[in-house]
């Protein structure tokens, strides 16, 4: 009489056994590092890098305006050696390949037209420049001025129509220095992870940039580079273009490799790990700004008065992989470096060099400096590490001179660069309109939410609390089918019996 279930039996564990692998498969997908290329070893002065940083600074504040996928990530955040991160990307039919800085300070991607005058021909680190041709490509496409793109550029300084009808721009820095061309629609190649090992080669049409001029330090040799890939949440920013057709999440992650040889993980998808803390994103706002409430050394609350961290047009925090170092208001910035002093001072001898805090240690820097963190809104906190506040600026009499690697700034604006955004994972929540992050080994492999909707890419960050609306939906399909097997098995015993 029992023999008679059987069949349904052998259903329901067929099912089950189809269900549990249709959930793996969906959960997350695993991504191994990509190995930076090796950096330069030529050291760059701290002015110069202050130099650098400031310029984008200028531009940064004078123009406020399916699946995942898998980007590679070359270069550093060693100041001194390469001081930036970057990328590569396929553009074009035929794809060429081109390799532009990691920017999460700016929207736009833009890439060196081979009529670009004053753009540099060879790189210092060690990469080959390629110049992007429209006139070579099947797919490329020139953006009207009557286009409704062309009103959209809004984080361009000058948007103008040229004779031939091309929308052009122009990004002025604010030491002169800066780039100008027109947009373009091209192909955009990439591999996307639709879920666990299986990928698919995909491309989409996008609009960028065509540099056909260059000025000031955009046109030095030693860290030159394609163009600069803009992560911002602009409307023509790749991500933005992307998600907003649905073909990849509206969320992107990275993970910077601080030590070696650099490198790291880039993602346009969330990287799932359970230590991260989210703070909400300031609104209306065209870059990454956070709520910064207040420092500690050590677990001693800093004096700083919290009109020091307010948002507003002059004002604010902003988060910005395109800083090498990293910013500091001056009334933080005092009371910070005074306390860091005062913590060491007994087991290293501080002195000044070339105007910056330094200090000679003799023992690892865990033993003598304490560790620093950035508290923001919703209880987030981002604790450093010594390396990640100072920089090693050689040595003296034997000792290892360490500087502190916060500048200080007149204006209102703190900004934090590579140098606390290394070896962490960084998630940009543009859904949810909030930035994540965890301290993480980002030479180890990394779990990442797979998932092929837009808006509805809710995950909440943690790989045991992937909650999308799509595997909600699925949850609740399966339930169903599993109580109504087991209401048609119930049904069948009491008839047998």
């Amino acid at each position: 009489m029992r023999a008679s279930l059987a069949p349904i039996l052998a259903l329901i564990i067929i099912f089950s056994s189809l269900l549990f692998s249709a959930t793996s498969a969906a959960a997350a997908t695993v991504l191994s590092l990509h190995r930076a290329l090796p950096p330069t070893h030529h050291r760059v002065q701290l002015d110069r890098l202050r130099a650098r940083d400031r310029a984008r600074h200028g531009r940064l504040l004078q123009n406020v305006v399916g699946g995942v996928v898998d980007f590679s990530v070359a270069g550093s955040s060693d100041p001194y050696l390469v001081g930036l991160y970057f990328t590569k990307v396929k553009l074009g039919s035929p794809p060429k390949e081109y390799n532009v800085q990691i920017d999460t300070g700016s929207d736009i991607l833009w890439i060196t037209c081979s009529a670009c005058s004053d753009c540099p021909q060879t790189s210092g680190l060690g990469i080959q420049l390629n110049l992007y041709d429209s006139g070579s490509s099947a797919t490329a496409g020139l953006i009207s001025c009557s286009d409704p793109i062309c009103s959209s550029a809004v984080q361009t300084s000058v948007t103008e129509c040229s004779e031939s009808n091309q929308c052009s721009y122009t990004f002025q820095y604010g030491d002169g220095s800066g780039t100008s061309g027109y947009y373009v629609s091209d192909a955009l190649y990439f591999d996307m992870i639709m879920g666990q090992s299986f990928m698919a080669n995909s491309s989409a049409a996008i609009v960028f940039g065509c540099s056909t001029y260059q000025s000031g330090d955009l046109t030095k040799t030693d860290k030159a580079v394609d163009g600069i890939f803009g992560f911002g949440q602009g409307a023509l920013s790749v991500i933005s273009q992307l998600s907003y057709r649905g073909i990849t999440p509206k969320v992107f992650s990275h993970c910077l490799k601080g030590d070696g040889n650099g490198g790291g993980i880039l993602v346009l998808g969330e990287i799932l790990e359970p230590s991260i803390v989210y703070s909400p994103l300031v609104p209306s706002q065209p870059h990454y700004n956070l709520y910064l409430q207040s420092i500690d050394v050590n677990g001693q609350l800093l004096p700083i008065d919290p009109i020091a961290f307010t948002t507003s047009n002059s004002r604010g925090t902003i988060v910005d992989s395109g800083t090498t170092l990293t910013y500091l208001v001056e009334e933080a910035y005092d009371p910070f470096v005074s306390t860091i002093t005062s913590v060491v001072s007994q087991s290293v001898t501080p002195l000044i060099s070339k105007g910056n805090q330094c200090y000679l240690v003799s023992n690892s820097l865990a033993e003598v400096f304490p560790p620093v963190s950035l508290n923001f809104a919703a209880g987030a906190s981002m604790v450093l590490r010594p390396e990640e506040y100072l920089l090693h600026n050689g040595f003296v009499d034997g000792a290892a001179m360490w500087c502190i690697g916060f500048q200080k700034v007149q204006g209102g604006v703190t900004i934090l660069g590579d140098l606390v955004l290394k070896d962490k994972i960084v998630v940009y929540d543009l859904a949810r309109q909030r930035l994540g992050w965890a301290n993480y080994d980002c030479s180890l492999s990394v779990n990442v939410s797979v998932t092929s909707s837009k808006d509805e890419f809710i995950n909440a960050g943690q790989l045991s609390e992937s909650n999308s609306s799509g595997d909600m939906l699925f949850k609740l399909l399966t339930t169903g089918v599993v109580v109504l097997l087991l209401h048609i098995l119930v049904l069948v015993d009491i008839h047998l019996l």
